[in-house]
Formats: structure tokens, sequence, C-alpha cells
């Protein structure tokens, strides 16, 4: 049975044209207390990093705790279609949290990537939306784990006669404990459609491949001729992959800042209790500097990130453009301050004992995930008019 979400209250009409709100409300600090404490409780680092080093790297307990216990997966579906009725910024502060953790929970995989194209799919899909909502499923999106909100519709997979599906899908992330596939696949003419998937039925193989970030690992999905049902089709079906996309790039910003904000927090602690040469290190100016400039980075990706998950919730116009924006900034924050982690930490930090190396490979990670900041650099200028380089 899972409970009721601690903190979410119903989202207010949105005005696109609003201003865009930045700072975190009091219902967001709730949300952000009551995960963090779950997550210190239940996903000490120690544990992550022993897990990450198993067969089984996803923490199945976990990812029941947070959908029982607080309801995390039901923030951003609305009240009618079985969800809590909040908003993406919720959503973006679990994100936050869970990156701060290096939880390894399919969270962006279902709460954000398969429910924001469910979302997207309209009436037809409103089963599959309130089983994801209310935690009775786990979903994935059945595309690289690369795949940028601007590329094109994929053609790796094929539709036939009764939607049975056929072709093979690398790297699809947060499918390991996934029950529900959704399947972006061309159909007999070559159109465009979206299916749902039962990972579970004949013809569907999933297999792990080896993958940088151990805490969300990778699988290669084989369809031979698996039954599938139909959720969207041509336009339609475009428009909830793209709605899925650009809302995994906006709100994977918040959980690359939840890496760096752990990054600088565990950094600025260790140097002012590491002494060399009779003083803290923290007291020597070549390393205050390297902590003043990321202090600066991090600060920067918040408002970056908040704008993203802010435009995303209020249905702005310029929720591309501020998702681009995101993924181009972040992602390279995240992978400097948990770079900074390791070095600042000296010889403790490049061993396999400290969970540096778990950040590390997080963000690295997450920074070729969803477009690389290149790629959204290059969407940039293509949204707000710029000639190609």
């Amino acid at each position: 049975m899972t409970a009721t979400p601690t903190t979410p209250a119903p989202a207010a009409e949105a005005d696109p044209e609003a201003a865009l709100d930045l700072d975190y409300t009091e219902l967001e600090r709730e949300l952000r207390a009551n995960v963090r404490a779950l997550l210190a409780a239940r996903a000490p680092w120690t544990e992550v990093l022993e897990r990450s080093e198993t067969d089984h790297p996803v923490d199945a307990a976990l990812w029941r705790a947070l959908v029982e216990e607080l309801g995390v997966t039901a923030l951003a579906v609305p009240e009618e279609s079985g969800g809590a009725g909040a908003s993406w910024r919720e959503t973006a502060v679990v994100l936050e949290e869970l990156g701060r953790a290096a939880a390894p929970v399919p969270f962006l995989g279902s709460a954000v990537l398969a429910t924001a194209a469910l979302l997207a799919a309209g009436q037809d899909a409103a089963a599959e939306l309130a089983a994801l909502a209310g935690g009775e499923r786990t979903g994935a999106l059945a595309v690289p784990f690369s795949t940028a909100p601007s590329a094109a519709f994929p053609s790796a997979v094929t539709a036939g006669v009764g939607g049975a599906l056929t072709g093979r899908v690398t790297g699809v992330g947060d499918a390991r404990i996934a029950d529900l596939l959704l399947v972006p696949a061309r159909d007999a003419e070559g159109a465009p459609a979206l299916y749902a998937v039962d990972a579970a039925a004949d013809g569907v193989e999933l297999t792990p491949v080896v993958s940088l970030d151990s805490t969300r690992p990778l699988s290669d999905l084989e369809l031979r001729a698996a039954p599938g049902r139909l959720l969207a089709s041509g336009a339609r079906a475009e428009e909830a992959l793209r709605a899925a996309l650009v809302a995994g790039a906006a709100l994977l910003a918040s959980e690359q800042l939840g890496t760096a904000e752990w990054a600088l927090e565990t950094t600025l602690a260790y140097v002012k209790e590491r002494r060399q040469f009779g003083r803290t290190i923290g007291s020597f100016q070549a390393v205050k500097h390297r902590l003043a400039d990321l202090w600066t980075s991090v600060a920067q990706a918040r408002a970056v990130a908040r704008a993203a998950a802010a435009a995303l919730a209020a249905g702005s116009a310029d929720t591309e453009l501020n998702a681009a924006l995101a993924q181009a900034f972040t992602g390279p924050v995240a992978v400097t301050a948990a770079e900074e982690a390791v070095q600042l930490h000296g010889g403790i930090g490049f061993t396999w004992e400290h969970p540096a190396h778990l950040y590390l490979k997080r963000a690295k990670s997450a920074s070729l995930a969803l477009g690389t900041a290149d790629r959204h650099r290059a969407a940039i200028a293509a949204l707000v008019g710029l000639p190609p380089a």
C-alpha cells in the first residue's frame, strides 16, 4: 500500500509568463529534509559503496521505502490521474537529495522520464501513469541513456501486426528493476509510435552492460516479436518522447547539483581538519582559491538547475532553453566538483575505500546522459537563433 506523500500541495494554476521563483518553498524544504533523513538512515555511503561492487547495485529496498514512505513517484502526477498533484519542482528537490547521496534507485528513469512520457501520451496511457504514480510498477524509457532532446525519433524498433515489437536498444538507463518499458518504435507504415511493454513478457530480454556508474546501471534491450500496447502514435508519440527527454534533461541538473554540493561540502569539511606543515590545509591560499571558485560555480549551478525545474513546472515557453542551459552548465560543474574532491582529499581521495570515486563516476556518467554539454550548447544556439558554428 502506497503512503500519501508528506509534503506536496495541490499545484496552483501555472502562469507561463510569470517570473520563475528560484527559491525553495517551505514545503520543498520539508520534503528535502524528509528525503535526506530517509537516505541517511537507509543509504549511507558505506552501504552504497559496498552495493556498487556487487551484481545487484540497485537498492530495491531503498526504492520501496522512497515510494511507500514518502510517495515520491506521485509528485509530478495530477490528483485526477492518481498522483499527488504537486509539480516537477518537488521532483527536482528529490533528485537533488538523490544526487547528494549517490542513491542507487531508478527515480530518474521511472518518476521522470517514463512519467513525463506517459503524461504527454494522453488518456490512452492513464492506466500506466496511475501504476507508476502509485508505485505499483516501475518504468523505464527504452532509449539509449545518451539520447538528447533534440535527437530524431528512433528507428531501432519496429512494430508488426498487432503491436509485436522487434529490435534492439542499447544502453537503456534504470531498466534493471523496471517492469514496464516504454518503447518508441516505428509502425508498419514507418510512423512514430509509443508502446507499453511488460518487461517479463515473452520476447523481452535485458542484458546488463558494464557502465562507468554502477549506481545507475545500463542494460541492452532485445525485443523479439514482444507484445506491446499502443499508447500514442504519430505526432503525439513524437511529442511524448520529446517531453520525456526535455523533462529528463531539465531535472537531471538537480541531481548533478546534489552531487556537486556533496563534493563541495565534504571537501570543505576535510580541509578544515587535515593538517600539513603544522596547519590545516584549508588555510593555504591555493586551496582557498580553488574552493572559492568551486563555491561560486555550485551557487550558479543551483540557480540554473532551479530555473530549469521551475520552467518545466510552469509550462514555460522557455522550458527547452532552460533545460539545455542547465545541462550545458551543471554537468561540467558536477564533474569539476567531484574532481576537486578527489584531488583535495589527497591520498585517501584516490582509494576505493573513500566515496569520492562514486561521485566522480556519477558526475561523469550524468554529464554524458541525455546529451553532452556540447550538444546542449548547440541546442541553445538553435533555440535563440544563432547561426551554426
